[in-house]
């Protein structure tokens, strides 16, 4: 680790990358389900268990709080973020509209730069389809998605979308176990591509709006499947 000529302690660049290195690991666990909804994220043990120190945890941890996936309380500490059913399907609401809104500026406004980079990122997440990565492969979707947003040249529209959609990830990660379910997303993303290369803005709008569609399907039944395992039936 890099550290401060004249201190001695860590330097803020050697910081920085720990926080990071923290972040990304917690961010994982809460995806994949490591870390469930509702429970207490014991400090103690990812330290123990990863070699986090005191000062990068908390500032992940802050991190993970403004993108939503985890809430800090009084006397508690931090908790994973459990949205109600209602606050779910809200967010899946939001984010259909903001898709659309935002593939249809981007067949206006993306250079073809901007297009054959998306273009690149899915083939790389078709490659992660087929050789059945998961993880890999939800990472690359959600860049996907991001990209696009950010090729509709609004940066308000960016900044809502990053927070809403960080707010319900683990909902999408987890409802594309099922290969039914991942090999549509993959048909439906093959749509989106040819309607962004064609700038077809109207039918990218649906073939966006669709797609979140769903994601809210999946997600719903995500959600149900968690609820059951939390409040087992007697």
């Amino acid at each position: 680790m890099q550290m401060d000529e004249l201190t001695g302690a860590p330097s803020v660049l050697a910081r920085g990358w720990a926080t990071d290195q923290a972040a990304d690991r917690l961010r994982e666990m809460i995806l994949d389900g490591a870390l469930v909804p509702g429970s207490r994220i014991s400090e103690r043990m990812l330290q123990e268990r990863f070699g986090f120190s005191r000062t990068p945890l908390r500032e992940a941890l802050k991190v993970l709080c403004g993108e939503g996936l985890v809430m800090i309380e009084p006397n508690r500490g931090a908790i994973v973020t459990r949205l109600s059913l209602g606050e779910l399907e809200a967010a899946f609401e939001l984010l259909a509209v903001l898709d659309g809104a935002a593939g249809e500026m981007a067949c206006r406004r993306a250079g073809d730069t901007q297009i054959e980079a998306i273009a690149a990122l899915h083939h790389d997440m078709v490659d992660c389809y087929r050789a059945r990565d998961l993880q890999g492969y939800f990472g690359l979707n959600k860049a996907i998605h991001l990209a696009l947003v950010d090729a509709a040249g609004n940066p308000s529209l960016a900044r809502i979308y990053r927070l809403e959609s960080a707010r319900v990830d683990r909902y999408r990660f987890a409802g594309n176990r099922a290969s039914a379910n991942w090999a549509r997303s993959i048909r439906q993303h093959e749509q989106i591509l040819d309607a962004l290369r064609a700038r077809q803005g109207s039918l990218l709008r649906e073939c966006l709006v669709a797609h979140r569609a769903s994601g809210l399907r999946l997600a719903r039944e995500q959600y149900e499947r968690e609820a059951r395992s939390l409040n087992p039936v007697p």
